[in-house]
Formats: structure tokens, C-alpha cells, sequence
């Protein structure tokens, strides 16, 4: 797995001032789907994962006051993941002490089962840190671009709809659809790395 992006360290130095709104409101802009995310992957339902969601911000909170950026002792976003890890963790053990619902079986069955367990919980995490910066990224240049062309990146990059298909329903080429999709994407690659080096200042 590549190295992942530090997290910006004057988000952390801000963070740790307690007094600074604007930077709580980014950390958990960019924080929160991401524990939320990894917490749905790792098979909490969703009132579940919320609630995870916000006890994990509320261990931020507690402790950004003590907080002390030493990139010899780990990243920021690796001490985040262990204790998302922990409280999942804690959260599915207590789970298995609580009586069962009194119902269908198979059904209980679906809802304790754990999705995919075959996928390193590291690359999970990861995977919905990249996620989170690809929306932000999409955020940030949607309004770049005319509604055709971002149409015709929408349909055939995210949708993986044919450039024909997607085409037809807005009167472009197959052609224009894929240079649409090339543009998109390209720029899309510039907001990325704009992002990632906010990340490492």
C-alpha cells in the first residue's frame, strides 16, 4: 500500500487551540465520513456507525488540548484509525454479550454478519480516506464545467455507462463524451494533488 497523506499539521496545531470552529468544522468535513464509512464496511448498521461516528469525534475533541504532532511516533490519521479500530472493535464485542431478538433467523444471521472479511481493515481505512478526497475534489471542480460535460464524465466514469449510451441521452458525440471524461478527469487529478499537498503543510 502507498504511503498515505499526512494530515495537515497546522489543521492539528488549530485543533489543539480548542478555540478555532472553522478548523473543527474542516476535520470533521473531511474526518467523519470516513470513520462513518469504515464503521458501515466493518458491518455496524447505520444509527450505529453514526453513533461510533461521534464518540470517535468526541475522543478528538477530549484530547486535542494534549495533542503533540511527532511524525517519528505515527501519522495523525493512524493514531485515528486505532481508536475507530478500537471502538468498532469494543462496539462488535459487547454485541456478542447481549441476548439475541426473539425472529427470523436468517434474518438476525444477515445483520450480524460482518461484509467482507477478506479486506485488510488498513485498506479499508485507507480506501475511505481516498473516497472522502475524491468527493471533496469533485466538490471543488463541478462547477468548473458546462452540465453536458460534466454529465458525460458523471455517466461514464462513475456510472460505467457505455459513451454511446451516455451520448445519445446528451446529444454528443462518443467522441465528445470521451474527451469530456478526459478533461474532467484530468482536472480531477490536479484538485487531488492540490489537496495532498494542503495535507502535508
Amino acid at each position: 500500500m502507498a504511503e498515505p497523506p499526512k494530515t495537515r499539521v497546522s489543521l492539528l496545531a488549530r485543533l489543539k487551540s480548542g478555540h478555532d470552529d472553522v478548523a473543527w468544522t474542516e476535520f470533521v468535513h473531511l474526518y467523519a465520513p470516513v470513520i462513518y464509512g469504515f464503521a458501515r464496511k466493518r458491518g455496524l448498521q447505520d444509527s450505529d456507525a453514526a453513533d461510533l461516528m461521534q464518540e470517535v469525534l468526541r475522543s478528538v475533541a477530549r484530547n486535542a488540548e494534549r495533542m503533540e504532532y511527532d511524525p517519528k511516533r505515527g501519522t495523525f490519521r493512524g493514531w485515528l484509525y486505532t481508536v475507530t479500530r478500537n471502538k468498532i472493535y469494543n462496539f462488535l464485542n459487547g454485541q456478542k454479550n447481549r441476548p439475541r431478538a426473539v425472529g427470523d433467523s436468517a434474518a438476525q444471521e444477515r445483520l450480524d454478519a460482518v461484509p467482507d472479511r477478506n479486506i485488510d481493515p488498513d485498506e479499508d481505512w485507507e480506501l475511505e480516506y481516498q473516497r472522502r478526497l475524491s468527493a471533496q475534489a469533485m466538490d471543488a471542480v463541478k462547477g468548473e464545467f458546462q452540465p453536458n460535460t460534466w454529465k458525460a464524465f458523471w455517466g461514464t466514469a462513475v456510472e460505467g455507462r457505455a459513451a454511446q449510451e451516455v451520448g445519445d441521452e446528451l446529444r454528443m458525440s462518443p467522441g465528445a463524451v470521451y474527451v469530456a471524461k478526459s478533461r474532467v478527469l484530468a482536472r480531477l487529478r490536479e484538485e487531488v494533488q492540490t489537496l495532498l499537498a494542503e495535507q502535508e503543510d
